[in-house]
């Protein structure tokens, strides 16, 4: 009986043993265990001041842009300029056709003659009629014909130069001068071509392009926003407004600033917007009539929570980020953010509170709703991987 209870008792502390050690190998097993919880990159929103930039479609017109027509009708006999080149105001563009315009000079001029040799013919009549007329030789009605005749040449004189003058006029016009200082656009009349006032294409287009002015819209929302909802008045909103910038079709910005020069009090019906003109002042001549390019209008703003725009996601037409609970469990949350942009970052109107950790990274692929994540600032992740690859680099030299 002993020896049974003995056997017994070393059974127990075997299996006990047993136990233990099983107990031990799992527990080192479970501290073994890699943590599988993903880092994701957050931020703390906080209210703060955003920077951001409207872009907006802008045509770009020269100070002027003048339309050379000519004023009398011919062949284009000569053209003095090309295209492209840089004109001043009185230059020569075009001739046209003058013989037909020198032969009425010349039979203007021929009238002149002899409506002045008519006028001294009768200026003589009149005086001898008068002489006669003080002698009583002849009555006052001869001598009143003759003062009507000298009367008749002397209109006829002036009727004859006048003549002169609209003939030189008309062979002035023949050479079609550029009406401002410019650029000559493009010249689809060439020698030999028929010229008239009444054509429907110019003969070319003369712009002034020391200033140009950069033409572009704004909608009812964007004139209530710069008048602060009707609080100022137009001008008084266009004085207010910080300088522009002018980015150019290839992506580069414009070194030179401009303003807002005025923006129309009417708004298109079939649009519903305004047009709006902002002014530059033209370097080197770089900037052409004609050209397109973006108006860049700054938006300063105080005490705003904005949010990189990879946060966000849109589901039905509702934009939605994945912040952090106290469980370090995202969360689906509905936000609200302004239609300003810079194309990086959205303004937040509703929806987040101060403190909030938002996801920035991961959004859309990895990260889902109610999903444990291990919270990492993105400044931290971002400086932890620029020194790995740093130490890559170093360690490849």
């Amino acid at each position: 009986m002993k020896k049974f209870k003995v056997q017994s008792l070393a059974a127990i502390a075997g299996i006990s043993a047993t136990v233990l050690t099983l107990a031990s190998c799992g527990s080192k097993e479970s501290q073994q265990m890699p943590d599988m919880t993903p880092e994701i990159a957050t931020v703390t929103v906080q209210p703060g001041t955003a920077d951001l930039t409207t872009s907006l479609a802008a045509n770009i017109q020269g100070k002027t842009d003048i339309a050379v027509r000519p004023l009398v009708s011919g062949f284009v006999t000569k053209v003095h300029v090309d295209e492209g080149a840089y004109v001043h105001r009185g230059q020569p563009l075009f001739t046209l056709d003058q013989v037909q315009y020198q032969a009425a000079v010349d039979q203007a001029t021929a009238a002149v003659n002899s409506a002045r040799t008519a006028l001294e013919t009768a200026r003589l009549t009149a005086s001898n009629k008068q002489t006669l007329f003080d002698k009583n030789i002849i009555s006052e009605y001869e001598n009143q014909l003759a003062k009507n005749s000298l009367a008749q040449a002397q209109a006829a004189l002036a009727q004859a130069e006048a003549g002169l003058t609209s003939a030189k006029k008309n062979l002035s016009y023949t050479v079609v001068t550029a009406p401002s200082d410019g650029y000559v656009g493009s010249i689809t009349n060439r020698e030999g071509s028929l010229a008239s006032p009444s054509m429907v294409t110019p003969l070319t287009t003369v712009s002034d392009n020391s200033d140009v002015y950069a033409y572009f819209s704004l909608n009812e929302k964007d004139i209530l926003d710069i008048t602060d909802g009707g609080k100022l008045t137009l001008s008084e909103a266009i004085a207010k407004m910080p300088p522009v910038q002018l980015q150019l079709a290839d992506g580069t910005i414009y070194p030179e600033t401009g303003e807002v020069a005025t923006v129309s009090g009417v708004l298109d019906l079939s649009t519903g917007s305004a047009s709006a003109r902002a002014r530059f002042k033209n370097l080197n001549g770089m900037l052409r009539s004609g050209s397109t390019a973006q108006i860049l209008i700054p938006h300063h703003m105080e005490g705003v929570i904005t949010i990189p725009q990879k946060a966000a996601f849109e589901v039905q037409d509702r934009k939605f980020v994945y912040t952090v609970n106290d469980s370090s469990k995202t969360v689906t949350t509905p936000v609200t953010v302004s239609p300003q942009s810079d194309g990086k970052n959205y303004i937040v109107t509703s929806g987040l509170t101060p403190g909030q950790r938002v996801v920035v990274e991961g959004v859309g692929t990895k990260v889902r709703p109610d999903m444990p994540i291990k919270a990492v600032d993105a400044a931290e992740l971002a400086a932890r991987a620029a020194a790995q690859q740093q130490g890559a680099q170093q360690a490849q030299q």
